[in-house]
């Protein structure tokens, strides 16, 4: 004869394993909002109340309904997971393929006019931008889009074409496109994208806030400071080597200048 306190230990044992796996997935899914609500207060100061984030954030309602029809893709269901990413795309106006791979913590500020391709694979924490495109480069359905890997930063419409891998930690400056693969740690500007390190080294100026834009390296000023620090070093040799004075600039021209003397004549 069965005693009381077994029977009750055994539909307990039993209760657990007819609802524990849709217990664990709900515990799973309740996780995952809630550190996705945390990503926004974490990566947007403007972020002030639960209310706020969860009513006026469409960077997290893109990303919750790119969950739905990303999760619709893999079970082959195309046509209604593209139907989902429609309405995502009507709903907050970022553009997510439902075959793109999204990491955890991921998050686009603003949100306007982000493209996702369908190839795209993105890491975890990262920081998107509005305006930014992940674009393919082929027509060809084979693996186009770029890999982002972890913590990137892509500031706000910048472009960033092809089958490349963007390092773990890179900071892609606004409007840059980047067409190339970038190593982990560097921060690319421009047009084409160009990695901000001066004949090997790094620039001096990095910015420690990923946010802090601002700081953001030039290179093509940082290369001209380079060219008129070696210039200036150059006319320093030129002296010391010839014994004379700095060049007078207010003294006559001579007319064997072929440009001077032609002007002369006309």
């Amino acid at each position: 004869m069965v005693s009381d306190s077994s029977a009750q230990a055994f539909n307990k044992r039993r209760s657990e394993t007819q609802g524990g796996p849709r217990a664990g997935r709900l515990a799973r899914w309740r996780a995952l909002l809630r550190e996705d609500i945390q990503t926004v207060y974490d990566k947007d100061p403007a972020a002030r109340s639960l209310f706020e984030v969860l009513t006026c954030y469409p960077g997290l309602h893109a990303n919750w309904l790119h969950r739905i029809a990303h999760g619709l893709w893999k079970r082959r269901h195309l046509t209604l997971a593209r139907l989902v990413s429609h309405l995502n795309r009507f709903l907050t106006g970022i553009e997510i393929h439902p075959g793109a791979q999204i990491g955890r913590r991921f998050f686009i500020d603003h949100g306007a006019g982000v493209v996702i391709g369908e190839t795209s694979e993105i890491g975890d924490d990262v920081l998107m931008y509005q305006g930014a495109v992940l674009g393919g480069s082929s027509s060809e359905r084979t693996k186009r889009h770029p890999t982002i890997g972890n913590g990137v930063v892509i500031g706000a419409n910048a472009v960033v074409l092809g089958n490349i891998d963007v390092g773990a930690g890179t900071k892609v400056g606004s409007g840059s496109v980047v067409v190339e693969s970038v190593p982990p740690g560097a921060t690319v500007v421009g047009v084409p994208g160009r990695i901000t390190r001066i004949n090997g080294r790094r620039l001096e100026r990095r910015p420690q806030d990923i946010l802090d834009h601002s700081q953001l390296p030039d290179p093509v000023v940082e290369t001209l400071k380079c060219l008129v620090d070696r210039v200036e070093l150059l006319e320093q040799q030129v002296r010391d080597l010839t014994n004379t004075t700095p060049v007078q600039w207010d003294e006559e021209v001579p007319l064997a200048c072929t440009w001077l003397a032609e002007n002369e004549r006309g």
